[in-house]
């Protein structure tokens, strides 16, 4: 196996990731939108006999000459079935190979559920793995309506005959920093910790078309917005990065209607996959439960691993 670190074109990467529907954090313009925030990034392409078999973007830090830090989340992207043997030399050859001088500390979280086939040895494991829904949304509108929850899909009915109407924000920062806002004030009250508000700038600026990487959803009750959604787009995917309801919202379940107006949306600029995001049914129960009544499937990852 050989690993090539440079060179990489971005129009190759991109149409690699979209085939795979690869993890927002092994996109291209999520790499360009850390290396803009003073990160810096390695990309990786594994080949057998000339022909890619992996990919994997690495988040690195050094720390003066002598030490250095690298994280590749949700990935590498496997481009060819492989055999748990042909993962593990991938992940030889990468850790042997990856340009970093001195000390060298690399982890990854394979976008995987933990399985023998997985490549990695278990003795290597130093965080439990992650769980998400992931939804595909590839099949017509009404088969996705009929694999909703029966509750779910009755909040859906009573939200689309109630007052609330739906539009679809611009992509000038203000005119969803608002959002971010909210977000943040979020964050602060649940004690949870996310991307930076500039993060979203930089992401949706990263192709110079931020049509084609966010979408953000607004629900209104006469003037007043009551709830909103904002998704990142990576190639033919897309992740809920960020939700926000006030009380009147939550009554009259404008997230149900949101997602689903999202779900259009996504649909008609050819995302065939929705990561709903992370879910943890000790802390927050019912955002779980939402986002597992959609028909989903919870994905749980292997964890995290010393390469």
């Amino acid at each position: 196996m050989k690993v090539q670190w440079d060179g990489h074109e971005m129009a190759t990467w991109d149409q690699a990731h979209a085939q795979s529907l690869g993890a927002l954090q092994q996109d291209w313009a999520y790499g360009a939108t850390r290396v803009a925030l003073g990160s810096s990034v390695l990309r990786a392409v594994v080949h057998v006999d000339g022909v890619p078999v992996a990919m994997a973007q690495f988040i690195a830090r050094r720390f003066g000459q002598w030490a250095a830090f690298a994280l590749c989340s949700r990935g590498p992207i496997w481009l060819q079935a492989l055999s748990a043997k042909d993962k593990a030399q991938a992940y030889k050859a990468i850790r042997q190979s990856i340009p970093l001088k001195g000390l060298r500390f690399l982890m990854l979280t394979p976008d995987e559920v933990l399985s023998p086939d997985l490549g990695l040895p278990f003795t290597r494991r130093i965080m439990t793995g992650y769980a998400t829904v992931m939804l595909d949304i590839s099949p017509p509108m009404d088969t996705l309506r009929a694999q909703l929850d029966k509750r779910w899909r009755h909040r859906l009915g009573g939200a689309e005959k109630s007052e609330l109407t739906i539009h679809r924000m611009g992509t000038n920062p203000s005119q969803y920093r608002w959002l971010i806002d909210a977000e943040m004030q979020q964050r602060v009250d649940r004690g949870l910790q996310g991307m930076p508000p500039i993060w979203f700038e930089h992401y949706a600026e990263s192709r110079k078309q931020p049509s084609k990487n966010i979408l953000s959803m607004r629900a209104d009750v006469g003037r007043d917005r009551v709830a909103a959604m904002m998704f990142v787009i990576h190639g033919q995917a897309a992740t809920y990065q960020v939700g926000w309801t006030s009380d009147a919202g939550r009554d009259l379940h404008a997230h149900n209607l949101i997602l689903w107006k999202g779900i259009e949306e996504l649909k008609e600029r050819g995302i065939r996959q929705l990561d709903l995001g992370g879910v943890n049914t000790g802390r927050s129960a019912g955002i779980a439960r939402f986002k597992m009544a959609t028909g989903g499937t919870v994905k749980v990852l292997a964890g995290s691993y010393l390469l």
